[in-house]
């Protein structure tokens, strides 16, 4: 597919300009309210806010699996035979996992460097906040992992939203249906005009992307103390934004010498997801757009409507980084010593662990604390990160969104679009 200059490109602007907005007028109503209130009112306040958030993100969530399942199967379907399909998927693969060691070794580099755990007082640390991460932690091992992969019902998949199962089950029925050829047209046809009605459906959804930001963001900064966030967390955060920051200068570097001058094109592009991810923290909350724009950029339907489902269960490079930034941390900050060795292996370990993880807010988390328990680090350590995780990830997602973006329009340029 070519790039179509169509006057939506005005509309993305409004779009993007009314989510900055909608950031702003959360941030200031958020702080308005915990400097004025007590904390019951804010904590209430707080809870109702984010309703605006919940549905905006449930509405994604609603065009989420049909979307998956039918660009996915038209994407492979499209591609024709299972040599193309094997040709794409191992560019795509190979992609994601070589940008998941790098993400994962930025990580370990910065956390080593500038030890923002070491000598931090634990004295105050709440560990009541992580009882829901580790209730998550208890259930999960190599045997939940490899069982969560493959779906034992497509129906309870796409109920639950599991991308990854929903990923499985698309590939073999387009493998399927491409070995059947012109017999199985009539259902692609079709599975292909219902994904054209579902991102549709896409332009009606994000009218409700400012509101969702606006409640999101409000209702975050209406319980959090920004004094104790900024002078108890500085140096994690700080160290943390150095580490993302250099994980953005690697893609955005990789981006330019892929695909030159036009990746200036696909930033201007993928803007609006970008802003709606960090604004969110939701990678689930940006895919049909994501889809939309980079169709829009001239990436061929079917690569997009291959590279993303794959990327979104392989490829959260953002989340990578921060894996092993958060484990290592909570290893400094309990003073125990890990030789380069055993973080090697942690980081294998992460880089298995993490693939299919949900796109939604602190999956990642579950994946530290299990990983933290593997290496007799204490689990409670999670409650350190706790009160400023929204705020890295609000970073890692939006890094999440770069990351899958570069890939498929890298992988479509091999592939032969203009």
């Amino acid at each position: 597919m070519t790039p179509t200059n169509t006057p939506k490109t005005s509309l993305l602007g409004n779009l993007t300009f009314q989510i900055l907005i909608a950031m702003l007028l959360g941030a200031i109503l958020g702080i308005v309210i915990h400097n004025s209130y007590d904390a019951d009112f804010a904590k209430e306040f707080s809870d109702k806010i984010k309703i605006l958030a919940t549905i905006f993100i449930r509405l994604v969530q609603m065009i989420i699996s049909p979307l998956v399942f039918t660009t996915l199967v038209v994407g492979i379907a499209k591609l024709g035979d299972i040599k193309t399909v094997g040709r794409v998927g191992g560019k795509a693969l190979g992609w994601f996992f070589s940008a998941s060691f790098i993400s994962l070794l930025i990580g370990m580099f910065w956390v080593n460097i500038l030890k923002p755990g070491v000598g931090l007082n634990l004295s105050d640390v709440d560990v009541t906040s992580v009882s829901e991460v580790t209730e998550k932690t208890q259930s999960f091992s190599a045997q939940n992992f490899i069982e969560h992969i493959f779906p034992k019902s497509i129906f309870e998949a796409m109920a639950n939203n599991e991308i990854l199962q929903i990923v499985i089950f698309s590939i073999f029925f387009g493998l399927a249906a491409a070995s059947i050829g012109s017999f199985a047209k009539p259902v692609i046809n079709a599975l292909d005009k219902s994904s054209h009605i579902i991102l549709k459906m896409v332009n009606y959804v994000m009218k409700f992307a400012p509101m969702g930001v606006f409640g999101a963001i409000a209702g975050v900064f209406a319980i959090k103390d920004l004094n104790d966030l900024v002078f108890t967390y500085i140096k994690y955060f700080s160290s943390f934004l150095v580490g993302i920051t250099s994980l953005w200068v690697f893609l955005l570097l990789i981006g330019f010498i892929f695909l030159g001058k036009r990746m200036k094109i696909l930033l201007k592009h993928i803007i609006s997801p970008l802003i709606i991810a960090f604004g969110t923290t939701s990678s689930e909350a940006v895919f049909p757009k994501l889809t939309e724009e980079l169709e829009r950029f001239g990436v061929k339907d079917k690569i997009v409507s291959f590279m993303l489902p794959l990327g979104y269960s392989f490829n959260l490079d953002g989340s990578m980084m921060y894996m092993t930034f958060a484990s290592l941390f909570i290893a400094q900050a309990y003073g125990i010593d890990l030789d380069a060795g055993t973080q090697m292996v942690m980081l294998l370990v992460l880089m298995l662990t993490s693939k299919g993880i949900a796109g939604v807010p602190r999956a990642s988390l579950v994946v530290v604390a299990a990983t933290c328990g593997m290496f007799k680090i204490p689990i409670e350590g999670i409650a350190l990160i706790l009160p400023i995780d929204h705020f890295c990830d609000m970073f890692r997602t939006a890094t999440n969104v770069l990351g899958n973006a570069l890939a498929t329009s890298v992988v479509g340029k091999w592939e032969g679009d203009d």
